[in-house]
């Protein structure tokens, strides 16, 4: 019967070899968030426009509720004739639902945009 020192020793040498890490490669000069940011790249202009059009539909609700209720307003977005409203609470969400006819107006006026459906979601409050 062979050592069991032995048999680990031999073992622990053929898994060093077989496992061994190949040399680091050269990595790239490393760059700021800001430098990623302002490049270019397809997505991520399409991700900056779509967060632009959500901040100006985010402006434009605010603008049409009064301050009190505008306060708790979350988020907003405008897509495909469907406006999407995150409330910070089931309680203000169901005060909203109260003047979404007019906030379908004012909206719609302000943006251009012809308001079919409004969407009110009660999402968590921002920090």
């Amino acid at each position: 019967m062979q050592n069991k020192v032995g048999r680990n020793k031999e073992n622990c040498t053929l898994l060093a070899h077989k496992f061994r890490r190949k040399a680091p490669t050269r990595m790239k000069k490393t760059r700021s968030i800001n430098e990623l940011l302002s490049g270019g790249g397809k997505r991520l202009a399409d991700l900056r426009a779509k967060a632009q059009a959500r901040t100006r539909a985010f402006e434009h609700v605010c603008a049409a509720l009064p301050s009190p209720m505008a306060r708790h307003i979350v988020s907003a977005g405008l897509e495909h004739g469907q406006l999407t409203i995150g409330v910070a609470g089931a309680a203000w969400a169901a005060r909203l639902r109260y003047v979404t006819d007019t906030l379908r107006a004012q909206v719609g006026l302000s943006t251009g945009v012809e308001i079919q459906k409004i969407r009110i979601r009660v999402v968590p409050p921002r920090a």
